[in-house]
């Protein structure tokens, strides 16, 4: 899976728009939505969301876990904790991407906004890199424990795992047989 798979995946999820028309509820392979009324805020797929936003129909709310106080928490808690904590919205890079993209004039502190998902992105990147790096150096390094991470990040460091996991173990093979013919020759 790609970032863009994944950034698709997390279009489906819901966001809070202010519509500024009305009309009837709208039915959807993946269900119904609405009715909007101007004014009144309703929950929307992402992908609407933007859609309406591009035609100046809406405006987007932040989502909370979005609000710059919780971002700020987030990122505070993650650079505390030796492990990966738990994220607010498992999308919430690709989503935040989206938003900030769509809708910044809608969303207040964008610049704050976007520099702390940065600087939690940076953080969990970090610790995801110093985790492999210790899982490549520990000589029985054979898994490690990824809890809490998001799909983004895993498709993030998909790519080079398993590669490298397979010329890890080819590497460990490849010296146990040395010393396996070497014992041999010493008897």
């Amino acid at each position: 899976m790609d970032p863009h798979e994944v950034e698709f995946l997390g279009e489906k999820k819901q966001v809070e728009i202010v519509p500024n028309f009305n009309l009837g509820q709208v039915h959807l392979i993946s269900g119904s939505i609405g009715p909007f009324r101007a004014g009144l805020p309703v929950n929307v797929p992402i992908w609407l969301a933007v859609t309406l936003k591009q035609q100046q129909k809406c405006r987007i709310l932040s989502p909370d876990w979005m609000q710059l106080e919780n971002l700020e928490a987030i990122k505070e808690n993650e650079k505390q904790s030796k492990d990966f904590t738990r994220m607010p919205n498992d999308h919430y890079m690709d989503q935040a991407h989206i938003l900030l993209n769509a809708a910044s004039d809608d969303l207040v502190e964008v610049d704050s906004i976007r520099t702390s998902i940065k600087d939690i992105w940076d953080t969990r990147m970090s610790k995801l890199r110093t985790l492999i790096d210790e899982l490549f150096r520990d000589e029985n390094g054979e898994h490690a424990l990824l809890n809490n991470l998001t799909l983004m990040e895993i498709t993030s460091v998909r790519s080079l795992l398993p590669n490298a996991m397979d010329q890890l173990q080819r590497i460990k093979t490849s010296e146990d047989r040395v010393r396996g013919s070497q014992t041999q020759d010493s008897l």
